[in-house]
């Protein structure tokens, strides 16, 4: 007899499965079908159930109805079904005249209640077959769960062996299944809707015709999207064999379901109208929290858990599930595990969500608290046990203070630090003010300021570790792209005996599952060809570190750097941008500093002026204040609206370009970012985080792009690489790197063993400290910063530092991970975390070459454009924190013409009189004509001007086929014109008169050779 390849086969199968598990087999005909059509309600199970649960309930209400009882039940149920939702209604029942029914049990959390556990094993769970929903048509649904009689899921089935898979499930709801039919109705009745074949299952709670949007319901493929092979078994029979069963489904009912509400906004940002979403947990998450809750259960209070979740994961309503089980989780013996759970989080979301979804499944207040007061608030908080505590990133150190105050109690500690950077909040080093000195001393400012901002998820990592082990705390860490200190302090040891995350959810499942877009997929870079003159006879020696950083600071700061930048990112947005995601797309410019922000929001407005573009404006995002040529520049001064309005006055219609520098680098969410300039060096996880600004999805947006004017693609693939799969360590951290940096910090002499020792004595000593003991310390410490001073040169002395603090760090880091116990390592410890607050703070040698130096080419040409790939490589491994000093080198010195040569060299190509600044162009010719320096000569200044407009004018049109755009500009655009020759008048004259002395000249920038060529003027 040939196999049967219909999905009856697969249907027989399930049903099977779950009848042989608890569940009823129950066929919907005759009287209980013409019943189901008017209700949309198993009414034969659902009184049977009542009957057997509620007797006494039963009675009260047929002395008041008599022979209607169960005609006006159901008329009341059905109301409340219809007004309340089915969720809300089988979590706590109906009340029909005074007289409460519940329509369904929970499983007890403990069984010590014979009561409890009895109602809940008389749930009825029923699979039928086949189920004639509508009474306009004959159509008919594959499979129903019901749970009493009450519709909770529908299943649609397709086999691939017919040419039919659950793409065609999808379509058949869509096209077939009406959301007018009380079946379907939003809230009404079913709760979700999955559509089903061997290989991959999808689902979705909202049937909206073709609007209907599926949500996929798999495990994951080895990183990927669908499902792994199973032996013997459908790839999906996880959906019937564990998510549909008895336990499973109640739980998932009562701990996880919840209608989720939203406020929708029109194009000014007011609210004009609420959604609410049924939310069924997708199965990472349903995963991931049923693992830790099992797990804590299994090892109790003082185990760490890391959750490597990709953005697009859900990792809101993770957080919230998993805040609300761990509150409610109880021992053998029935005690709470967790006095209080506290999220830590800067997602403002969180607070209202966590709230909302905690009293659907409680259906009480006061359980989730939120500290955004003092130390006050949450010591009360902590006192009363309050089950679930919110608070800020930003209070972390302060919590970890407070909860050591608590130790009787036991805590989980839930950390979501993948939003830390919200709105700039810990930029704290980016606030000062940046004053006017010079453009590349400001840049410079800024590039020391954001290196040394502490990475939000490096400063927890290191408040825990000073807060030593505790084990009345557990931690549950969050994120996307973890470290290798996260992955060594939260990571489980595997049996490689290498720290792994818990529980992972990869950024290549999300791309492939369609819940985030592919940044890489259309990405396009620029390369800056620019060529420099040196301006001064001298030719200096200087360092050729110094020189190099400093050249190419001033060509990213020189007014046509941002100019000719600013066109191509307006005329592309104009050209493509604008058009993506309905006409609402918006683009993001990541600049190289505060001031680059600064100058690029007056190139942008002047440009947008200039062209006369009254469809897109353009906002800045920047912290602190921003000093420039003697003019101060603040983020709500420029924009002209608070810092705190910026993301909302960005989500409307008028506003396209958010122009930032470090702020809303990492976590903004903004659903119409499309396009990203990039103008700034990224690498590793910055990189990351910044270009993942644009992978949020929405309605209409289905592709991102990126330009960018710095980075290569391959670096760009290489910082991706590691965390678009499972993120793993190459090795543990080695506690012998402390013995290579104490032998390298004793080398430099700056200290002796007999002052480290003396400082112990003073630390240890067990006397009370008194103004005498500071004395001594500082007496002490003094020794060993004169020998900094005058023994040390300045290169090394910055290494010492460095190597300093990297032997801190290491150290507290080592003794939370490893059995280190070595006094002579703790000595150190303890001298050097005094010694480094006093030594002098040195400035690295600067070289200021603003006045030496000029622009004389410049030219950005695209270098590549398509999809940046990555491998699917099965995971990818990061390096444990490793030895290593400051790098304080002697470095090179050399010529300043040397030095510009060089780079010319790395960043010139063919040029051409072409590629010459325009305006210098036209200034060059006009100098160079002899019939102009006859006529200087023997005229008046004034007089003089009208030979030089026409010869203005010649010189451009002889010019058009040479740079085109730029000479149509001057003949097209009057003001423009009149604007050129205005400005270059001066400098033409003084030049002509020049060469009535000297002969021809370049007034302007001139190359090497060209200063060698004129050096020795003609003879008159």
């Amino acid at each position: 007899m040939a196999i049967d390849p219909t999905e009856k086969g697969l249907e027989t199968n399930i049903e099977a499965w779950l009848v042989q598990s608890g569940y009823r087999s129950k066929r919907i005909e005759g009287h209980a079908l013409e019943a189901f059509k008017k209700y949309a309600l198993d009414v034969e199970v659902l009184f049977e159930f009542l009957e057997s649960t509620q007797q006494k309930s039963l009675e009260r209400l047929r002395k008041v109805y008599k022979e209607q009882t169960k005609e006006k039940i159901l008329e009341r149920l059905n109301k409340e079904l219809n007004s309340r939702g089915m969720i809300d209604c089988l979590r706590h029942g109906i009340k029909d005249y005074g007289v409460t029914l519940r329509l369904a049990y929970n499983q007890p959390v403990s069984y010590m209640n014979r009561t409890l556990a009895e109602l809940y094993e008389k749930n009825i769970f029923t699979i039928s077959r086949q189920v004639y929903y509508s009474a306009q048509n004959n159509d008919s649904i594959d499979m129903l769960v019901s749970l009493n009689g009450l519709p909770i899921a529908v299943l649609e089935l397709k086999n691939p062996l017919t040419n039919q898979t659950v793409d065609d499930a999808k379509r058949q709801y869509m096209r077939d299944r009406d959301p007018k039919e009380l079946l379907f109705q939003f809230k009404k009745r079913a709760i979700v809707f999955f559509a089903v074949d061997p290989d991959e299952v999808y689902m979705t709670t909202k049937l909206e015709k073709e609007n209907t949007f599926f949500l996929p319901f798999n495990k994951g493929n080895n990183g990927g999207k669908g499902n792994p092979p199973v032996a013997n078994d459908y790839k999906t029979a996880y959906l019937w064999k564990e998510v549909l069963q008895k336990h499973s489904l109640i739980d998932i009912l009562f701990r996880f379901v919840f209608v989720q509400q939203e406020d929708i906004l029109d194009s000014t940002g007011e609210v004009i109208d609420k959604k609410e979403t049924v939310i069924f947990p997708r199965y990472h998450q349903l995963d991931v929290v049923r693992k830790i809750e099992a797990d804590v259960k299994l090892f109790g209070v003082g185990t760490n858990y890391l959750v490597q979740h990709s953005a697009g994961s859900g990792k809101t309503n993770s957080i919230s599930w998993l805040a609300h089980r761990l509150a409610k989780l109880h021992d053998r013996d029935d005690n709470a595990i967790f006095n209080s759970v506290i999220v830590i989080t800067d997602r403002r979301v969180l607070d209202k969500q966590l709230q909302d979804a905690v009293y659907q499944l409680e259906h009480k207040a006061g359980m989730v608290a939120k500290i955004d007061k003092d130390s006050n608030q949450l010591a009360h908080e902590l006192v009363n046990n309050t089950r679930i505590i919110i608070t800020t990133l930003q209070k972390f150190p302060f919590i970890m203070e407070k909860v050591g105050e608590f130790t009787r109690g036991k805590y989980a500690i839930i950390i979501d630090e993948a939003h830390s950077s919200q709105g700039g909040k810990s930029a704290t080093a980016m606030t000062s003010i940046l004053s006017d000195k010079t453009l590349e001393e400001a840049l410079e400012a800024d590039r020391i300021a954001e290196e040394n901002m502490e990475d939000i998820d490096e400063k927890i990592v290191e408040t825990i570790v000073k807060s030593g082990k505790q084990d009345n705390i557990s931690f549950f860490a969050f994120t996307a792209t973890p470290k290798a200190k996260t992955l060594e302090k939260f990571g489980r040891m595997g049996d490689d005996g290498k720290p792994h995350a818990f529980h992972v959810y990869s950024m290549r499942q999300a791309i492939e599952e369609g819940f985030i877009l592919d940044v890489l997929a259309n990405y396009t870079t620029y390369k800056t060809y620019y060529k420099v003159a040196k301006m001064i006879e001298d030719d200096p020696e200087v360092s050729s570190k110094q020189a190099s950083k400093e050249i190419a600071k001033y060509v990213s700061l020189h007014p046509h750097n941002i100019a000719q930048k600013t066109e191509i990112m307006i005329e592309h947005f104009r050209r493509v941008t604008r058009h993506k995601i309905g006409g609402r797309a918006k683009a993001m410019v990541v600049t190289a500093s505060r001031l680059h922000a600064v100058k690029y929001k007056q190139a942008f407005d002047k440009y947008i002026r200039d062209k006369g573009y009254t469809d897109m404006k353009a906002v800045v995002a920047f912290s602190g204040t921003v000093v420039d040529t003697g003019i101060s520049y603040t983020e709500p001064l420029m924009n002209g609206f608070g810092e705190k309005e910026l993301p909302k006055k960005f989500h409307t219609d008028e506003y396209r370009v958010l122009l930032v520098a470090e702020k809303y680098q990492t976590g903004f969410d903004e659903p119409l970012l499309h396009t990203m300039f990039v103008d700034k060096k990224l690498d590793g996880i910055k990189a990351v985080q910044t270009l993942s600004r644009l992978n949020r999805t929405c309605k209409g947006k289905n592709d991102t792009f990126v330009l960018d004017f710095v980075n290569d693609a391959d670096d760009i693939q290489k910082a991706f690489q590691p965390y678009y799969e499972v993120t793993g360590l190459s090795d543990t951290t080695n506690p012998n790197i402390l013995y290579d940096l104490q032998r390298e910090l004793d080398a430099y002499q700056v200290y002796t063993d007999d002052e480290v020792i003396e400082v112990s004595r003073l630390e240890f000593s067990g006397k009370k400290k008194t103004t005498k003991t500071q004395e001594k310390l500082n007496a002490i410490l003094d020794m060993a910063v004169e020998r900094y001073k005058k023994e040390l040169p300045k290169e090394r002395q910055e290494d010492f530092k460095s190597t300093g603090m990297k032997f801190i760090r290491t150290y507290s880091f080592v003794l939370q991970i490893a059995s280190l116990v070595d006094v002579e390592l703790h000595k150190l410890y303890v001298y050097l975390n005094y010694l480094l607050k006093k030594l002098p703070k040195n400035q690295s040698e600067a070289v200021y070459l603003a006045d030496e130096i000029a622009l004389e080419y410049y030219r950005n040409t695209m270098v590549f454009e398509g999809s940046i790939s990555l491998e699917v490589q099965g995971g990818a491994e990061l390096n444990p924190t490793s030895h290593g000093g400051g790098g304080g080198k002697e470095e090179p010195r050399d010529r300043l013409s040397a030095i510009i040569n060089r780079l010319n060299e790395r960043f010139g190509t063919d040029f051409t009189e072409t590629d010459r600044l325009s305006y210098e162009q036209i200034k060059e010719d006009i100098i160079n004509n002899d019939d102009l320096a006859q006529k200087a000569r023997s005229n008046t200044k004034e007089n003089f001007k009208f030979s030089y407009e026409k010869a203005f004018l010649d010189i451009v049109i002889g010019r058009m086929g040479q740079n085109e755009k730029f000479f149509m500009k001057i003949l097209e655009d009057g003001d423009f014109k009149t604007a050129v020759m205005d400005y270059m008048f001066e400098e033409v004259y003084k030049g002509l008169s020049n060469r009535t002395e000297k002969g021809p000249s370049h007034p302007g920038f001139l190359s090497n050779e060209q200063e060698d060529e004129h050096s020795d003027p003609p003879e008159a």
